[in-house]
């Protein structure tokens, strides 16, 4: 019996007929799922370590310049050895971290014990702001703070505190060992890629992100300073107990992108609140310090920052809040020096370039390196 012959598929039916499935598509998209779950587990189980770590090479990649420099540099006939350079950086670097870190958890103890004192009357001074609202609402926001074991939560945070200086001699240690193996780098740039030329080509890669983190901390540093200064005069003026410790907290949130300002502006009004009980004196600071963080950071700091860091302000956002889940605030103070750099190695491999583009401000994460100069120069 003869089969009837088979009609040919029609239009809509080859439209309609199931497209085969690349087997190797799915498998590379569960490795790189596979992946990205290793590399983030291993981010959060190493994270001390690994902020330190970067923090060490932020802090190295701001000294390198200036200790080439110096190497350069001649008194008469003689010249300042690189290694001398070297230990000179290490040495200040380590003083200026031991002195701002003994500053920091000084002022941080002091805020403690003063919120410990103050403990009693902010539960009543934070009710009291919703008393518009109604006896009933004013009475329900009292209870629920009352509930709250203020106490344990000073001594987690006095407990984090001290691991502040363990990091910081980690930090130190870091350094240390890049300012000894910085001599080297090029011979082991170029023995790694095997390419002369394409190590020249990673080596302006590296510089670019060196020199738009070393612009972004330095403008970021002074407008910090400048708003940090600013709010403890504010706080001064109005008499309030934690004026320096106020200025030296806003001048660290400061680098804490876009959340920073508003979390030091709140701080401040609420410290002025319970400390005063004054709500026409509050909302003077609170004004005063809005109108100092929303000048000093959409005004002064695009101004001072140019072009040199054409980050989306929605990638900033979207880094922000990773670092912060993986890292904590420690994430949040590299978030940016992290994605400047992601951004410009992104941009220079052309599979990751979209990624790139999302990243950047204006969809252009060219990242501005320096061109080599010609062989005759």
């Amino acid at each position: 019996m003869t089969q009837p012959p088979r009609l040919p598929l029609r239009s809509d039916d080859r439209d309609r007929a199931p497209v085969p499935r690349d087997p190797h598509r799915v498998q590379d998209v569960a490795l790189i799922i596979i992946a990205f779950a290793v590399v983030l587990f291993l981010l959060v189980q190493a994270r001390f370590l690994l902020i330190s770590l970067v923090t060490a090479i932020v802090i190295f990649s701001l000294m390198s310049d200036a200790i080439s420099f110096i190497a350069r540099a001649r008194i008469g006939p003689l010249a300042i050895p690189n290694w001398l350079a070297s230990i000179a950086a290490v040495v200040a670097i380590a003083a200026a971290l031991l002195s701002l870190t003994s500053i920091v958890l000084a002022q941080i103890n002091t805020v403690l014990i003063t919120t410990l004192s103050y403990a009693d009357r902010a539960p009543e001074a934070i009710a009291a702001l919703f008393s518009w609202l109604g006896e009933n609402t004013e009475a329900a926001v009292l209870n629920s703070l009352q509930t709250v074991e203020l106490g344990g939560y000073i001594r987690a945070l006095a407990s984090q505190a001290g691991n502040l200086m363990q990091g910081t001699v980690l930090v130190i240690l870091f350094v240390g060992f890049l300012f000894a193996e910085r001599v080297w780098f090029s011979t082991k740039l170029v023995n790694f890629t095997g390419d002369p030329v394409q190590a020249d080509r990673v080596g302006r890669i590296i510089g670019s992100i060196i020199r738009r983190v070393n612009r972004y901390l330095a403008v970021k540093t002074l407008v910090s300073v400048m708003t940090g200064i600013m709010v403890w005069a504010l706080a001064g003026l109005f008499g309030l107990e934690l004026a320096v410790p106020l200025g030296i907290l806003t001048f660290l949130l400061n680098y804490i992108p876009n959340i920073g300002s508003i979390v030091a502006t709140a701080m401040v009004a609420l410290v002025a609140y319970v400390q005063l009980g004054d709500p026409a004196a509050t909302a003077a600071i609170f004004a005063i310090t809005g109108v100092v963080q929303f000048v000093n950071g959409n005004v002064l700091d695009p101004m001072m920052m140019g072009r040199a860091l054409r980050l989306s302000s929605f990638g900033i956002i979207i880094s922000l809040a990773f670092w912060g889940a993986v890292w904590g605030i420690p994430g949040m103070f590299l978030s940016v020096p992290i994605t400047v750099a992601a951004m410009i190695v992104c941009s220079e491999i052309p599979a990751l370039r979209p990624l790139a583009i999302l990243l950047s401000r204006e969809g252009l994460p060219e990242p501005e390196i320096t061109p080599a100069p010609p062989p005759n120069a």
